[in-house]
């Protein structure tokens, strides 16, 4: 499976509407959802604000 197409064998034929189950293992489904994770937060993130220093100094 590769973006999210599974891709069968050459000369592997299913009968229309047939129910296919796919079952992934335990390390891809980690890999997804760290994958999913880092790529929320990266939207996300917070920037850092930048205050402005007043002129003049006022001392």
């Amino acid at each position: 499976m590769r973006q999210g197409v599974v891709r069968l064998e050459e000369g592997v034929q299913l009968p229309d509407g047939a129910v296919v189950t796919v079952t992934i293992g335990e390390a891809e489904l980690m890999r997804a959802t760290l994958r999913s994770a880092l790529r929320r937060n990266a939207r996300k993130r917070s920037r850092a604000r930048v205050r402005p220093i007043p002129a003049g100094g006022g001392a």
